[in-house]
């Protein structure tokens, strides 16, 4: 790939539509976490933390995001790790992330009510904008494997937040066992509010997820969504309605739906015309960042500058913000892509 193309896309804004807040946390803040509340790690160095984040298997995972989140004990924890990574998101020129967050996950390991957890977000949420000029909104995630309580006291907690940063309601973990189904009656009032729902499938499972996360969660876009190519009918309904994927190329290869990045699917979802976004998912555990996301999908497929900005813009377009204002996100990164195209693309066939 030449060099100017990696350029652009360093400098390129972005949106991110598929990022956890907790998934997100770095190594050295989960240490200082643990410190400051005198928990115990698997490790007590920056780098046996990024040893011990090397994905093996999905349980693996789980320990680890069980335990990150047993380390956010106080409002000032969640406020700091927000600010971290809304400060991680503007040293990639992401404008705009929408972030899913469980907030019934430290409810339960930690007792914190769930007005001080979204303050304390908040305040974060609003420092980002005024000092580095991102924007952020939340997606209030059930842990579908969760006990049954958490499904309508997530649905609670969200309708109480949609004016203070909650936009929309989420459905996350592991797929195979706990379709959306067990869940029916929140995604039917959540609709009955006009509530956004925003379903994780299509990763762990296999199409099935995919087929309930739009009749029984009504998504509006699918959390992953790759193995959707396992079934033609669904591949015709997705394109047909252009319900957007919040692809995770790195995160898909790290679970084993793919053995490389060469082998991904990507290209072939583009292929078929489905409306694709690129996402990192838990960056830090993944060893992953957006900007990482696009510089390999763009060396390993070859990808050009269009179809660098048409991804960008799909995610622009499919973001949950008022049409005024995605209408003029959407004008500003046009913009700037001309910007950057000039400063580092002249002469660049890319």
């Amino acid at each position: 790939m030449q060099n100017g193309l990696t350029e652009f896309i360093r400098h390129v804004p972005k949106v991110e539509l598929h990022v956890h807040l907790e998934g997100a946390t770095q190594p050295e803040t989960l240490l200082r976490l643990a410190r400051r509340h005198s928990i115990r790690l698997p490790a007590d160095t920056v780098e046996g933390i990024r040893q011990w984040y090397t994905f093996t298997d999905f349980p693996h995972f789980l320990e680890i995001y069980f335990k990150v989140c047993d380390c956010m004990r106080t409002p000032d924890d969640l406020e700091w790790v927000t600010r971290e990574f809304l400060q991680g998101q503007a040293a990639q020129h992401i404008r705009h992330s929408e972030v899913t967050y469980t907030p019934f996950t430290h409810y339960r390991q930690t007792g914190l009510p769930f007005d001080e957890q979204l303050d304390a977000i908040n305040r974060a949420r609003t420092w980002g904008e005024a000092e580095l000029g991102v924007t952020m909104g939340l997606i209030i995630d059930i842990d579908r494997g969760g006990p049954p309580e958490g499904g309508p006291l997530t649905l609670e907690w969200a309708l109480q937040g949609r004016d203070h940063g909650v936009i929309a309601l989420g459905l996350g973990g592991y797929e195979p066992d706990f379709p959306p189904d067990i869940f029916a009656d929140v995604f039917d009032q959540a609709h009955a509010e006009n509530l956004p729902c925003v379903l994780h499938a299509g990763e762990t499972g296999g199409p099935e997820s995919i087929w309930s996360a739009l009749r029984v969660g009504r998504s509006r876009r699918i959390g992953h969504g790759v193995r959707c190519l396992e079934d033609p009918a669904l591949v015709a309904e997705l394109r047909e309605r252009q319900i957007p994927l919040e692809v995770n190329p790195t995160s898909n290869i790290c679970l084993g739906v793919f053995d490389s990045f060469e082998q991904h699917a990507l290209p072939r979802l583009l292929e078929a015309g489905l409306y694709v976004t690129l996402n990192s998912d838990d960056p830090p555990m993944f060893n992953t960042t957006l900007t990482d996301e696009y510089l390999k999908a763009a060396a390993t497929f070859d990808l050009d500058v269009g179809t660098i900005e048409q991804l960008v813009i799909n995610a622009v377009r499919a973001a949950l913000l008022p049409p005024t204002v995605r209408a003029n996100l959407e004008r500003e990164f046009y913009a700037d892509f001309g910007r950057l195209r000039r400063e580092y693309l002249v002469g660049n066939h890319s």
